[in-house]
C-alpha cells in the first residue's frame, strides 16, 4: 500500500499548469500554483491573471466553486520555498530544455528527500530534463503527461527514465488511477510518447487527403463519429488545438525520428505553414479550417484559402452506413464499401494500423497500451488494434501486404488465436444472468448481491424498466442480501421515456396517472426497502433518473456525474417524488423549523428545479441536494459497481435498517408560495425565463409550499406526492408542453417557448 499525496506544487500557471492544479484540487489536494514573478509591485500578477483566466474556462475545471480555494497562487521569487513542504512537484513551464534543467537544479536545493518530481512535457526527452541532478533526485523523477483538459480527458501517460525507482513508478500509477481517476499508461521516453505519436500520424494523414481530392467536410465525416471517433474529427480538432501548435509539434517531431519508416508523413504541409504565417490559427483567432460567419459554418478552400459554404458530400451511400448502430458492423461496412468513402477509410486505416504496429516495442510494449492511449487520450471508441480485430486480423494483414505497407515481424507471427484482445471489458458483461426483459436485466455480482441494469435506449425509465424493477424487488425480498442499481454505459439515465409518455397521452391521461402512481410507489418502496439498495451512477442522471437516485438511501457516484431535475425544460414538473425530497432536504438543512430559517434553502431548491439546473459534478450535486452527504464519490468512476457492491455488503453486515418514515415535513403554506412566486416573477422580468417558464414555476411553487395551506404546517410524504400528481397531469394537456416534448424528441435539445 502506498501513501496518497496530500500536497502538491505545480510550476507554471499556463493553460495546462492551471488545469492540472485544478484537477489535483478536485482530488482533495492542497496545491501551490507558482509562476514567474511580475515586474510591478504585485509579483503575483502573472499567476493571478492566468488563474483567473482558467476559472472562466468552459467546461469548468473545478468540481465546485469552493474547490478552487484549495489552490494557493504564488511566484518563483517570493514563494518558491513553499515547495519544501509538498509531496509532489509537477513542472509545466515553457518547452525549453535549458529553462527546465535550471528549474530542476533550483528544485533539488529546496524539496524534501522523499518528494516526487515530474514533468508534463510532451515534446522534450524526459531523461534530458533531469541531467546533472543527483542520483536520489533522478530516482524520484519521471514524466506525467496529462491530456488537455486534464479534468475531462482520462489518459495519463507516465514516463519513467532508466533511473526512476520502480516503487516511485508504482506509486504514481496507483495514485493516478485511484485518486485522480485516470487511465494510466506507462510510455517509453520517445518523441511524443504514445497517444500524440499515433494521433499526430492520423492527423497528418487527414491533411494529406486534402491533396487527394477529398474536401474538409468529407474527411471530417469519415474520421468522426461514423468511425467511432469524436465528432470534432480531424479538422475541427485541429482548430481547437491550434494550427500553430499542430505545426510546432510536427516541426519538432520530424527531426526527432530519423529512423521512423513513415517519417515523411510528419513533414509540415505547405498549406499548414501558409495558414500559420497569415495568423490563421484556428478557434483562438476565429478561423482555421473552419470559420463561423453570420451563423453559418464555412470551410477553407485549400486552393484559394477562401472560406466557402460546404459542398455536397460525394461519399456514396455514407448515410446508410452511418445509421448502422453497432460500431463493429459500421467499420466493416466502411471497409468493404467500394465508393470514395471506402477507399479513404481502407487506405487511412491500413496505414494507421501498420504505423501503430511498427511502433511496438519502440513506444510501448504491447498493443493494449496503444489502444488504451488512443481511447483515453483521443476519445476513440476502439483503439487501433481493437479495430484490427474487428475488421479481421488475417484480412487486414493480407491487405497491408498487398498494398506494400510495412508489416512488423511480431504481426507476421501472431496467430489469430493469440493476438492481443482488448482489456476494455465491462464489469457487468461477465456476470451471470438471473432475470431479464427486453429493456432490463438482473445480474449476479456474487456474495448475495445483485445488479439491476437498464438496457433501454438512452437508459430511459421506460415501462419495462419500471415494471422490471418492481419484479426484481419481489425477488430481492426473499433471496438476496442487497441490490445495486447501475449500468456500464457512459450515462446512468436520461430520465423518463418521453416518446412512450407522449403516445400514452394521446389516449387520455388515465394511463399516465396510473404510471405516475406506479413510479411513485416504486421509489417509495426502494427508499424504505428492508435490504440495502445502492445506486451506482455516472454521467448524465436526469429527470426521473435523478428522482430514482434521490430515492436510494445509499449512492456511489463517479466524480463526473451530472445530475438534475430537468422536467421544466420539457414543460413538466417532477412527478415521482423529486419535489417532495427536495422540500425535505430544504427543511433538514435549516437550523430550525422556523419559516425564516427554511426559506433560503427552499428558494435555492426552487430556483435549481425551476431553471432545470444540472450539477457540474457529483460534489456540486451534494451542494444542490441531489445526492446525500453520505454519497461515496469516486474519482475513478470505473470502480463504481465494485464499490457499490461493497457498500451493500458492509450495510448488510452492520445490520441494515431502512430510514425512518418522514411523517412530519415542514412546508411554508401560502406565505412561502408568495415568496417563491415573487422569485419566479423576478427571473421573468429579468429576462432569464419565458412566460411559460414562469407559469411552470408557479405550479412548482404550489407543490413545494404545500398547495392550498394558508400557513406553515407539518405534512407527510404522501401529502406532497399527491400534490405532485395533481400538478403534473394537467401540464401534459398544455400546448406549450406538448411543443416542448415534440421539440426535444426531434432535436434532442430543449425548447424555451
Amino acid at each position: 500500500m502506498f501513501k496518497p499525496f496530500r500536497t502538491a506544487a505545480v510550476l507554471g500557471a499556463g493553460v495546462m499548469g492551471s488545469q492540472i492544479a485544478a484537477h489535483l484540487a478536485n482530488a482533495g489536494l492542497t496545491v501551490h500554483l507558482l509562476d514567474l514573478a511580475g515586474k510591478g509591485s504585485n509579483k503575483n500578477e502573472l499567476v493571478e491573471t492566468s488563474f483567473k483566466k482558467a476559472l472562466k474556462l468552459s467546461p469548468p475545471i473545478f468540481f465546485t466553486e469552493k474547490t478552487a480555494r484549495r489552490v494557493i497562487v504564488g511566484n518563483f521569487d517570493e514563494h518558491f520555498d513553499s515547495v519544501a513542504a509538498v509531496d509532489w512537484v509537477i513542472e509545466a513551464v515553457v518547452e525549453n530544455l535549458d529553462i527546465k534543467q535550471k528549474l530542476m537544479e533550483r528544485l533539488e536545493s529546496v524539496i524534501r528527500s522523499d518528494t516526487i518530481v515530474s514533468t508534463n512535457t510532451s515534446g522534450l526527452p524526459i531523461d534530458a530534463i533531469a541531467q546533472g541532478r543527483s542520483e536520489s533526485f533522478r530516482q524520484r523523477f519521471l514524466g506525467t503527461h496529462f491530456f488537455n483538459p486534464p479534468r475531462y480527458l482520462k489518459l495519463l501517460e507516465i514516463i519513467p527514465t532508466a533511473d526512476t525507482d520502480p516503487q516511485v513508478l508504482e506509486r504514481m500509477k496507483w495514485f493516478g488511477e485511484l485518486h485522480l481517476g485516470k487511465g494510466v499508461v506507462v510510455a517509453k521516453d520517445t518523441p511524443n510518447f504514445i497517444a500524440n505519436r499515433i494521433g499526430m500520424y492520423v492527423t497528418m494523414l487527414g491533411l494529406q487527403a486534402l491533396t487527394q481530392g477529398y474536401t474538409i467536410e468529407e474527411i471530417d465525416t469519415l474520421t468522426g463519429t461514423i468511425a467511432g471517433r469524436p465528432k470534432s474529427a480531424t479538422f475541427r480538432t485541429a482548430d481547437l488545438v491550434g494550427l500553430d501548435t499542430l505545426m510546432y509539434v510536427a516541426s519538432n517531431l520530424y527531426p526527432a525520428i530519423p529512423h521512423d519508416e513513415s517519417r515523411e508523413v510528419f513533414r509540415v504541409p505547405e498549406l499548414l505553414r501558409k495558414l500559420v504565417e497569415t495568423g490563421t490559427l484556428g478557434a483562438k483567432t476565429g478561423q482555421g479550417f473552419y470559420k463561423k460567419q453570420d451563423r453559418q459554418i464555412l470551410s477553407l478552400n485549400p486552393e484559394t484559402l477562401a472560406y466557402e459554404p460546404a459542398k455536397p458530400l460525394n461519399l456514396g451511400d455514407i448515410e446508410a452506413i452511418g445509421k448502422i448502430p453497432d460500431l463493429g458492423d459500421r467499420l466493416r461496412a466502411l471497409y468493404r464499401d467500394r465508393s470514395r468513402a471506402g477507399a479513404f477509410f481502407r487506405e487511412s486505416i491500413l496505414k494507421t494500423l501498420s504505423y501503430a504496429a511498427c511502433r511496438i516495442p519502440e513506444i510501448a510494449d504491447s498493443p493494449t497500451d496503444i489502444d488504451k492511449a488512443m481511447r483515453w487520450g483521443f476519445g476513440w471508441e476502439l483503439g487501433p488494434f481493437e479495430i484490427w480485430d474487428v475488421l479481421g486480423f488475417e484480412t487486414v494483414l493480407a491487405d497491408m501486404k498487398a498494398a506494400g505497407m510495412t508489416v512488423p515481424e511480431w504481426a507476421e507471427v501472431k496467430s489469430q488465436k493469440s493476438k492481443v484482445k482488448s482489456e476494455n471489458l465491462i464489469f457487468d458483461s461477465r456476470l451471470p444472468l438471473i432475470w431479464q426483459n427486453p429493456e432490463a436485466a438482473l445480474l449476479d455480482m456474487g456474495d448475495g448481491v445483485v445488479l439491476y441494469e437498464f438496457r433501454s435506449k438512452g437508459n430511459t425509465l421506460s415501462l419495462q424498466v419500471v415494471d422490471g424493477l418492481t419484479e426484481v424487488l419481489d425477488l430481492l425480498e426473499n433471496d438476496y442480501r442487497g441490490l445495486v442499481i447501475g449500468n456500464s454505459s457512459a450515462h446512468f439515465s436520461g430520465g423518463a421515456n418521453l416518446a412512450e409518455m407522449a403516445m400514452m397521452a394521446q389516449s387520455g391521461l388515465g394511463a399516465i396517472a396510473d404510471l405516475i402512481v406506479k413510479f411513485q410507489t416504486l421509489l417509495q418502496r426502494i427508499h424504505y426497502f428492508p435490504k440495502p439498495i445502492v445506486a451506482a451512477i455516472q454521467g448524465r442522471v436526469l429527470g426521473g433518473g435523478c428522482e430514482l437516485v434521490m430515492a436510494c438511501p445509499q449512492v456511489v457516484a463517479a466524480a463526473e456525474t451530472y445530475i438534475g431535475l430537468v422536467e421544466l425544460s420539457v414543460g413538466l414538473i417532477p412527478g415521482a417524488g423529486g419535489i417532495m425530497r427536495s422540500v425535505t432536504w430544504a427543511a433538514d438543512r435549516a437550523a430550525t423549523e422556523a419559516p425564516h430559517h427554511i426559506q433560503p434553502f427552499l428558494r435555492r431548491v426552487f430556483e435549481t428545479i425551476g431553471m432545470a439546473k444540472v450539477s457540474n459534478s457529483a460534489a456540486e450535486a451534494q451542494e444542490l441536494g441531489f445526492l446525500p452527504p453520505t454519497a461515496r464519490i469516486l474519482m475513478n468512476g470505473d470502480r463504481r459497481l465494485e464499490v457499490a457492491k461493497e457498500e451493500v455488503l458492509c450495510s448488510d453486515r452492520a445490520g441494515y435498517a431502512s430510514p425512518p418514515e418522514r411523517n412530519a415535513i415542514m412546508v411554508l403554506g401560502r406565505p412561502g408560495r408568495a415568496m417563491l412566486d415573487y422569485a419566479a416573477d423576478t427571473l421573468y422580468r429579468g429576462g432569464f425565463i419565458s412566460e411559460y417558464d414562469r407559469y411552470l414555476a408557479n405550479r412548482l411553487a404550489y407543490v413545494m409550499a404545500g398547495g392550498e395551506l394558508s400557513a406553515p404546517a407539518l405534512v407527510d410524504e404522501n401529502y406532497l406526492l399527491q400534490l405532485e400528481r395533481e400538478a403534473f397531469l394537467p401540464l401534459l394537456s398544455q400546448p406549450k408542453t406538448q411543443e416542448r416534448i415534440a421539440h426535444t424528441l426531434k432535436h434532442k435539445k430543449p425548447l424555451r417557448n
